[in-house]
């Protein structure tokens, strides 16, 4: 697939490497330009391209930067993008450590579903709890004992489906955590937050949440 990854920082940069070793046809892009990109290029065979640029004919598109940025994200960045494209939102709110005080999610509306509408687009709520390192480290073939499974949100199907299926491939089983309004049972501070267990250990974490943020994920 043709695949575009808007941020190159741990989840971004490892997204690339996986991808392109997959054969996926991988252009990425982050905020400081193309040409800050060259190593992980040259590493990956990826393409650096401007922000601009990252979804042009893609069918998925990977968000992959901190909350706060979200909106400087250029107009209409998904205009070039293919028409049933799925976009992975892989993003967490970090009010104390990055992103300062968004009053929307402070006022309970999950995170994921704060970006799609900052975006304009819906979006598959993935990769958020999942550690950089285990993206290159983790993977195992279908039907593996001790497989890592990630929870999945999102309200389109198809595109959820789709992004099941390119987990899957990555080499992790997949848990569907329903449509984006469940999503906060993924945040930061939740059980399955960082949990690398799988399936079944993955479905009690999200039944086990509960909506109310702690301290520590607070502003």
């Amino acid at each position: 697939m043709k695949i575009g990854i808007i941020g190159a920082g741990n989840i971004g940069g490892n997204l690339t490497r996986r991808l392109t070793a997959l054969g996926h046809d991988v252009s990425v892009a982050n905020s400081r330009g193309p040409h800050t990109l060259t190593a992980l290029a040259e590493e990956t065979g990826a393409t650096p391209v401007p922000v601009e640029e990252a979804a042009r004919g893609a069918q998925v598109v990977v968000v992959t930067i901190p909350l706060k940025a979200v909106p400087d994200l250029p107009k209409g960045f998904l205009d070039g993008a293919a028409d049933d494209v799925a976009v992975i939102d892989t993003g967490n709110y970090y009010p104390q450590q990055r992103d300062g005080r968004i009053a929307e999610i402070e006022d309970g509306l999950p995170e994921s579903r704060w970006t799609e509408r900052q975006i304009g687009h819906p979006v598959i709520k993935a990769f958020n709890g999942t550690y950089a390192d285990d993206i290159l480290d983790k993977p195992q073939p279908k039907g593996a004992p001790g497989r890592v499974a990630l929870p999945v949100s999102g309200d389109d199907e198809t595109a959820k489906k789709v992004v099941r299926d390119l987990i899957d491939e990555l080499g992790f089983d997949t848990v569907d955590n329903g449509g984006q309004d469940e999503s906060w049972r993924q945040q930061p501070g939740t059980p399955v937050y960082g949990n690398r267990g799988g399936v079944e250990e993955i479905r009690k974490a999200l039944a086990a949440a509960t909506p109310e943020r702690t301290a520590d994920w607070r502003a």
